[in-house]
Protein backbone atom coordinates (compact mmCIF):
# COMPACT_ATOMS: atom_id res chain seq x y z
CA UNK A 1 0.00 0.00 0.00
CA UNK A 2 1.53 3.27 -0.73
CA UNK A 3 2.41 5.50 2.02
CA UNK A 4 0.86 8.73 1.19
CA UNK A 5 1.52 10.59 4.86
CA UNK A 6 5.87 10.57 5.76
CA UNK A 7 5.01 9.94 9.29
CA UNK A 8 3.76 6.28 8.32
CA UNK A 9 7.13 5.69 6.77
CA UNK A 10 8.34 3.41 9.81
CA UNK A 11 5.24 1.66 10.27
CA UNK A 12 4.78 1.01 6.48
CA UNK A 13 8.39 -0.59 6.58
CA UNK A 14 7.83 -2.33 9.76
CA UNK A 15 4.92 -4.31 7.93
CA UNK A 16 6.71 -4.69 4.74
CA UNK A 17 9.72 -6.11 6.77
CA UNK A 18 7.58 -8.64 8.84
CA UNK A 19 5.96 -9.94 5.46
CA UNK A 20 9.50 -11.27 4.86
CA UNK A 21 9.05 -10.01 1.23
CA UNK A 22 11.72 -8.14 0.01
CA UNK A 23 9.83 -6.65 -2.46
CA UNK A 24 7.79 -5.07 -0.48
CA UNK A 25 10.45 -3.73 1.79
CA UNK A 26 12.32 -2.21 -1.54
CA UNK A 27 8.91 -0.74 -2.78
CA UNK A 28 9.45 2.29 -0.48
CA UNK A 29 12.81 3.29 -1.87
CA UNK A 30 13.45 5.36 -4.87
CA UNK A 31 15.35 3.53 -7.33
CA UNK A 32 18.78 5.71 -6.12
CA UNK A 33 18.46 5.44 -2.85
CA UNK A 34 21.31 5.23 -0.03
CA UNK A 35 21.35 2.80 2.63
CA UNK A 36 24.01 2.73 5.36
CA UNK A 37 24.36 -0.71 6.06
CA UNK A 38 26.29 -1.74 8.97
CA UNK A 39 29.80 -1.08 9.36
CA UNK A 40 28.65 1.82 7.67
CA UNK A 41 29.28 0.93 3.94
CA UNK A 42 26.58 2.46 1.46
CA UNK A 43 24.39 0.44 -0.48
CA UNK A 44 24.02 2.78 -3.54
CA UNK A 45 20.39 1.84 -5.69
CA UNK A 46 17.85 -0.57 -5.28
CA UNK A 47 20.26 -3.85 -6.59
CA UNK A 48 22.51 -2.93 -3.50
CA UNK A 49 19.90 -2.25 -0.86
CA UNK A 50 17.77 -5.90 -1.74
CA UNK A 51 21.19 -7.40 -1.48
CA UNK A 52 22.34 -5.76 2.32
CA UNK A 53 18.48 -6.03 3.88
CA UNK A 54 18.89 -10.14 2.79
CA UNK A 55 20.87 -10.66 5.47
CA UNK A 56 18.21 -8.89 7.76
CA UNK A 57 15.62 -10.82 6.08
CA UNK A 58 17.40 -14.12 6.65
CA UNK A 59 16.63 -13.93 10.33
CA UNK A 60 13.13 -14.54 9.95
CA UNK A 61 12.77 -12.10 13.07
CA UNK A 62 10.22 -9.62 14.01
CA UNK A 63 10.68 -5.89 13.17
CA UNK A 64 9.36 -3.27 16.19
CA UNK A 65 9.42 0.45 15.42
CA UNK A 66 8.64 3.13 17.24
CA UNK A 67 8.14 6.71 15.69
CA UNK A 68 10.57 9.62 16.95
CA UNK A 69 10.08 12.41 14.84
CA UNK A 70 8.97 13.79 11.49
CA UNK A 71 10.28 17.11 10.08
CA UNK A 72 8.27 18.34 6.77
CA UNK A 73 9.97 20.77 4.77
CA UNK A 74 7.97 20.82 1.26
CA UNK A 75 8.09 17.25 -0.65
CA UNK A 76 11.18 15.87 2.06
CA UNK A 77 11.31 15.31 5.35
CA UNK A 78 13.42 13.87 7.93
CA UNK A 79 12.28 10.96 10.34
CA UNK A 80 14.01 8.74 12.72
CA UNK A 81 12.44 5.96 14.46
CA UNK A 82 13.61 3.27 17.24
CA UNK A 83 13.85 0.02 16.45
CA UNK A 84 13.96 -3.30 17.35
CA UNK A 85 14.84 -6.64 15.91
CA UNK A 86 14.32 -9.96 17.56
CA UNK A 87 15.21 -13.07 15.22
CA UNK A 88 17.60 -16.11 14.64
CA UNK A 89 20.76 -16.45 13.37
CA UNK A 90 22.47 -18.81 11.22
CA UNK A 91 23.82 -20.95 13.94
CA UNK A 92 19.90 -20.89 15.45
CA UNK A 93 20.41 -18.88 18.53
CA UNK A 94 18.65 -16.19 18.84
CA UNK A 95 20.20 -12.48 17.97
CA UNK A 96 18.27 -8.96 19.43
CA UNK A 97 19.82 -5.59 17.75
CA UNK A 98 17.82 -2.32 18.05
CA UNK A 99 19.26 1.37 17.22
CA UNK A 100 17.61 4.97 16.52
CA UNK A 101 17.70 5.84 12.88
CA UNK A 102 17.42 8.27 10.65
CA UNK A 103 15.60 8.27 7.14
CA UNK A 104 15.41 11.07 4.43
CA UNK A 105 12.25 10.47 2.65
CA UNK A 106 10.80 12.13 -0.37
CA UNK A 107 6.87 13.40 -1.94
CA UNK A 108 6.59 11.70 -4.98
CA UNK A 109 5.05 12.99 -8.24
CA UNK A 110 2.02 10.62 -7.69
CA UNK A 111 1.80 11.94 -3.45
CA UNK A 112 3.74 8.24 -2.82
CA UNK A 113 6.45 9.15 -0.23
CA UNK A 114 9.71 7.20 -0.65
CA UNK A 115 13.17 7.12 1.13
CA UNK A 116 15.88 8.37 -0.78
CA UNK A 117 18.43 7.98 2.28
CA UNK A 118 17.94 5.58 5.12
CA UNK A 119 20.61 5.24 7.98
CA UNK A 120 19.04 2.68 10.88
CA UNK A 121 22.36 2.94 13.15
CA UNK A 122 22.53 6.35 12.49
CA UNK A 123 21.82 8.10 16.28
CA UNK A 124 24.41 5.58 17.86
Amino acid sequence: MPVTRPEDMAQSFAEAFNSGNVDAVLALYESNAVLVAPPGQLASGIDAIREALQGFLALKGKLAIESRYCIRAGDTALTSSKWSLRGTGPDGKPIEMGAKSAEVVRRQTDGRWLYILDHPFSAE
